[in-house]
């Protein structure tokens, strides 16, 4: 029963509840940013350097396999076969996640700055002197003193 209890003390603290909305709304703030660069960002800097698309590049490395397979006999499957299948480095949708990544970044960043600059304090004004202590008073009081008798006997 107390592993309950420390269960519920534990995910009712507002830290969890804080990171639990965090998550969700980084998952979805993380759609949101790989739409953009999916179908916002990517379009048009692939038109710009000459109509690319991104997820499609690749490089076809079956060149690479054919010449260890022919070159080699330890491979046992069937050369023939794997001749047919072409093999390729997708380095494209790489790219395009790289970018993904560096743009939800830059976001995330800017929201973290923005909500600093919401959240920081402004400086509290000077605070007020202390109060006089009581031997500050009795010597107020008694400076006080001297200057009026010193008055009076001047008049």
């Amino acid at each position: 029963m107390a592993f309950f209890k420390e269960f519920k003390e534990f995910a009712l603290k507002g830290n969890v509840m804080d990171m639990a909305v965090g998550v969700i709304i980084g998952g979805a703030f993380g759609k949101i940013v790989s739409s953009l660069v999916n179908d916002v960002l990517m379009p048009p800097i692939g038109v710009l350097v000459g109509n690319v698309d991104f997820s499609n590049l690749k490089v076809d490395i079956s060149r690479v396999r054919d010449a260890v397979s022919a070159g080699t006999e330890f491979l046992t499957h069937d050369t023939a076969a794997a001749a047919t299948e072409p093999v390729y480095l997708c380095y494209g949708a790489f790219l395009q996640q790289c970018i993904d990544f560096a743009i939800l970044a830059m976001c995330v960043f800017l929201m973290v700055k923005l909500m600093n600059r919401l959240t920081r304090k402004k400086p509290d004004p000077a605070p007020a002197p202390p109060a006089p202590t009581k031997e500050e008073l009795l010597l107020t009081e008694i400076r006080d003193l001297l200057k009026q008798r010193n008055s009076q006997t001047e008049a």
